[in-house]
């Protein structure tokens, strides 16, 4: 049994290894070739490591960067994904609090809700959500006026696709809490707010961290809600910058291409792998309840 058992082991880490390769070929395709030249990349060479003729060194990352306003524009991804994370993680942990410790139809109901809202296509309400962003308009004593076609108030158009999945991950991880805790908080004096904010999420750290970066990872490379809801020529993200990279006659510039998708795809990278452990943390966390 124990020979069978390590066979087995062996065939499935060699079939992961072949399967992880598979997954990290298109990584390497694009770094090998933001490291060419233009001409090195739209001909046979595509396919072949850079050469003494076909290597251009950080130029392309250096266009890249200087183009296309990618500055501004990675200025608009990092405040959409901050804020929109940030909100999603503070609103819906709240939710999910409320809906297991609340016992009700509403609570219930509230919960079937999100639950339902995770299998709804996109392209279902796409348009009428672009509609929506563009009309909704809500002034405060005229001193301003609050619109959600804006990289300041996307987030809450975020907020309302990410809570599916960020409610049900939190609802089951608070049901594995044991409410003795907070008893306890409460007999000491504190209100439902200190509760929350003391004792309640410093337990959620596990799935607070899997959240954030599932979520991340989607806000950050998402194309098409900022596409349709924010004004392209005035606000574009990275993934939005990345499709105007193209000269005269339609002619695409595929070596600065390749090197901001390099720029853009190395941080959500780095991210994942200093704290891929946390996603199991947290999904595996609120899988049995206590």
């Amino acid at each position: 049994m124990k020979k069978q058992r390590k066979a087995s082991n062996v065939v499935i880490t060699v079939f992961l290894s072949l399967l992880s390769l598979v997954y990290l070929y298109p990584i390497f395709m694009i770094l090998m070739n933001s490291l060419k030249t233009e001409r090195a990349i739209t001909t046979s060479a595509a396919f072949q490591l850079p050469t003494a003729e076909t290597f251009a060194g950080l130029e392309n990352y250096v266009s890249a960067i200087i183009s296309q306003g990618f500055l501004q524009s990675l200025g608009y991804s990092l405040f959409i994904t901050i804020s929109s994370v940030a909100l999603i993680l503070v609103c819906c942990s709240m939710c999910a609090w409320y809906i297991t410790r609340v016992k009700g139809r509403l609570s219930r109901g509230l919960y079937f809700l999100f639950v339902l809202s995770m299998v709804v296509p996109f392209q279902m309400v796409m348009f009428t959500l672009s509609q929506t962003a563009d009309r909704f308009r809500v002034s405060f004593f005229g001193l301003f006026d609050l619109r959600l076609n804006t990289p300041w108030t996307i987030c809450i158009i975020y907020l309302g696709f990410g809570a599916g999945l960020a409610v049900f991950m939190f609802t089951g991880f608070v049901k594995s809490m044991p409410i003795a805790i907070e008893e306890a908080a409460m007999i000491d004096g504190c209100n439902p707010i200190q509760i929350f904010f003391k004792v309640v999420c410093p337990i959620l750290k596990p799935t607070m961290i899997s959240t954030a970066i599932l979520e991340t990872m989607w806000v950050w490379n998402d194309y098409l809600l900022p596409t349709l809801v924010l004004d392209i020529k005035t606000f574009r993200t990275i993934p939005m910058a990345i499709q105007y990279f193209r000269g005269s006659y339609g002619k695409v510039e595929m070596a600065p291409m390749m090197a901001c998708i390099m720029i853009t795809v190395l941080p959500v990278i780095v991210l994942y792998l200093i704290c891929q452990k946390y996603i199991i943390d947290g999904v595996v966390a609120g899988a049995v309840k206590g």
